[in-house]
């Protein structure tokens, strides 16, 4: 074997999810707007297929509401979705953190990605930390080693939750040390401590998107 491991790349109805829902916490899709496949489809250059999936997911979430053969319709955000939104990653999350810190776990996959984006953030290179803050996140799901659990979380997923009060590198800065703690306890195989500042990263997260709606 030479050591390679396979990329964990998102699924393509997880990736549509995930830019729905950060439009819609965002605001940048109102309460009432009108969803269509099709354009949907377009603007995000995927097939229908995955666009179909995810109004799945979200109308599930409770996000939009699903009209036969007419695409979907933007439910409105409350104060309350948000908090409950970011309190059930923060605990699935926290849960793959421990998990991940326990011994006998692979954690290179985990390591690799930090110090990439670390070393990415240090030579002033931000365009690509939306995907490497995913990256890093995904490491820990999988080698938690629960699959229903990463699966759970992956659609729940819904990118740099970064508010109105920072600008994307500002957010990297913030993020890449959080990263840097949480990596730390993983790696002294400190669940507890793994568990607590993952859990502090997403309420973090969830404060910074709370920001919309003050």
């Amino acid at each position: 074997m030479n050591g390679l491991k396979p990329i964990k790349i998102p699924s393509a109805k997880e990736k549509v999810a995930s830019e729905l829902r950060k439009a819609i916490l965002s605001r940048k899709m109102k309460e009432g707007e009108i969803l269509s496949l099709d354009s949907v489809a377009t603007q995000l250059n995927v097939s229908i297929t995955p666009v179909r999936e995810a109004f799945q997911i979200l109308a599930r979430d409770g996000l939009i509401k699903l009209r036969q053969n007419k695409g979907a319709i933007v439910l409105g955000i409350t104060d309350t979705y948000i908090r409950e939104h970011y309190q059930l990653r923060a605990i699935l999350e926290s849960a793959c953190a421990g998990l991940a810190a326990e011994e006998g776990v692979d954690i290179s996959g985990i390591r690799d990605s930090y110090e990439e984006s670390k070393a990415a953030l240090e030579n002033g290179d931000y365009s690509q930390y939306a995907s490497q803050n995913r990256e890093f996140h995904s490491e820990i799901w999988a080698a938690a080693g629960n699959k229903k659990m990463e699966n759970m979380i992956a659609e729940l997923w819904n990118g740099l939750s970064m508010g109105n009060m920072v600008t994307e590198q500002e957010y990297a800065k913030i993020s890449i040390e959080e990263h840097g703690r949480i990596m730390d306890a993983i790696a002294a195989g400190d669940g507890e401590r793994a568990k607590k500042e993952m859990y502090a990263h997403i309420m973090r997260s969830r404060d910074d998107m709370l920001t919309y709606y003050q």
